[in-house]
């Protein structure tokens, strides 16, 4: 029988696998940060710029896709977040339309801005994207300074019910999250994990004997500050704090080493998280230790899904604070208090049953894309050119 705590872990589930496809899709973020660094002529910033143009419509919509999942199922961390840390979830969404309007205007014929404006544009949006998405999913670690007001979502007394059920504890709504070191780590990792898979993607996809080279040898300058950065804030993770919600009392307590438990208590989870690990690891290996390798992207890009589903199953599940209030740990946010309705879950529940028809329809958009990979000589023909 599915249960309305079923539907509910079922959700985080999606949720959590819908981010770690937007993790792995900020290669597109990732390889823009390149294009003046390593494109060193026209022809060669050409080639990245139509590589990843051909990719990030999948970005942008798993970004969408990510926050409407979010809003539909838990429509409370929805309003809180979005509506009180609205500096930066403002700073991710105007960073993406910059990307879509470079991307359709860069060479456009009387493009009065020059085509470089809007190059930088993308370059801004590959540095900014990924490390405020990184800094923002940090806070479901280490908290927000939010309160919640659950008297005016059940008061029997019109007269009581108030349209703001959250409030921001300070005028900074978001910014404050720049204040937490942790926040900058897991920030800055996701920003060099991007331009690890931006390099690993363009090895796989570009046929040019002069940036391959340096596509190589920039996978180890990210990788290196990378894994850094992410073995910290583990380590940091299990052995952090956190909030337990007790189901029976509808009450927060704090436990130390909760997210290390979380770990221990599914192993499945770990496993999961594990074997990402390796699989990232093992993308990066191969491509410095084998002369030749292309196929990195699909190791480390697998891992990348997995650990951070894993990271995000961990922050959820188990009764756990995924949201934590900095300020009032009794107005954190948890599967329990913040999902939808049964009624609501249950009937998502059974559209989401297309989910693997339409994840079949863009590895064949992907492959059919992608196939023969991208020379400087296909761009010399009649077919679109970003």
């Amino acid at each position: 029988m599915i249960t309305y705590s079923f539907l509910q872990q079922y959700w985080w589930l999606l949720v959590s696998l819908l981010g770690g496809l937007l993790v792995f899709l900020l290669f597109v973020q990732g390889a823009n940060t390149l294009l003046f660094r390593l494109g060193r002529t026209e022809d060669e910033r050409s080639l990245i710029v139509n590589s990843t143009g051909r990719k990030w419509e999948f970005t942008f919509t798993t970004l969408v896709t990510f926050g409407g999942a979010f809003f539909a199922s838990f429509p409370l961390f929805y309003s809180t977040s979005f509506g009180g840390a609205y500096w930066v979830w403002m700073l991710i969404l105007v960073s993406f339309v910059l990307q879509a309007v470079a991307y359709e205007y860069q060479s456009k014929p009387g493009n009065v801005m020059g085509r470089t404006t809007y190059r930088r544009f993308l370059v801004f949006n590959g540095f900014v994207g990924p490390f405020v998405v990184g800094a923002a999913v940090g806070t479901f670690f280490t908290g927000s300074a939010f309160t919640v007001n659950r008297a005016a979502m059940g008061s029997a007394d019109l007269s009581q019910l108030s349209p703001v059920i959250s409030q921001w504890a300070n005028a900074w709504h978001g910014l404050d999250a720049l204040a937490n070191p942790w926040n900058w780590v897991l920030g800055l990792a996701v920003f060099f994990l991007a331009r690890v898979l931006g390099s690993l993607y363009l090895l796989n996809n570009l046929h040019s004997d002069t940036l391959l080279p340096r596509l190589r040898r920039q996978v180890l300058v990210d990788a290196v500050p990378f894994v850094l950065l992410f073995v910290s804030f583990v380590v940091y993770v299990l052995t952090a704090t956190g909030l337990t919600f007790d189901p029976a009392s509808g009450q927060f307590a704090a436990e130390p080493y909760k997210y290390l438990h979380n770990l221990l208590a599914m192993p499945c989870v770990a496993v999961v998280f594990v074997l990402g690990v390796v699989l990232v690891l093992a993308g990066i290996a191969r491509t410095l230790l084998k002369a030749g390798s292309t196929c990195g992207i699909w190791y480390t890009g697998i891992g990348t899904v997995l650990a951070v589903l894993a990271l995000l199953l961990v922050a959820g599940w188990n009764n756990t604070a995924y949201y934590p209030s900095s300020v009032d740990p009794q107005s954190s946010l948890c599967l329990q208090n913040s999902c939808s309705s049964e009624f609501t879950l249950r009937t998502m529940a059974w559209v989401s049953l297309l989910i693997p028809f339409v994840l079949a329809y863009i590895a064949y958009a992907w492959y059919a894309i992608d196939r023969g990979g991208l020379s400087h000589k296909e761009l010399e023909g009649p077919g679109h050119k970003y």
